[in-house]
């Protein structure tokens, strides 16, 4: 018995479906930035965001589930990465200008 070997998605109605989602949570981070500007929840609020678009982005788009394994961690870390940043800069970042200056 061979096993199912994954091939990358031909199907339109899925591409068509995850852009439509981007768009809506672009949209929505937008308007949670408009309406509740300088709420100390917003910034854990749009790192999420920004962590469901950018899985969503790696799963439908790049296909990260057929790639070799050690890659689908690599891509994971680096979609995390981006929200924790904004995450530790939102509430951190004084410090993080401090170290950073000469």
């Amino acid at each position: 018995m061979r096993p199912t070997e994954q091939k990358p998605a031909t199907a339109l109605a899925p591409l068509t479906a995850a852009w439509l989602i981007l768009v809506a949570l672009t949209l929505l981070s937008l308007g949670l930035g408009q309406w509740f500007h300088g709420a100390a929840w917003l910034p854990v609020v749009v790192a999420g965001i920004v962590w469901a678009k950018g899985m969503l982005v790696a799963q439908r788009f790049i296909e990260a589930e057929l790639a070799h394994p050690f890659i689908r961690r690599v891509l994971k870390v680096f979609v995390a990465f981006a929200p924790l940043a904004l995450v530790l800069i939102a509430f951190f970042g004084r410090e993080f200008a401090r170290w950073a200056t000469l």
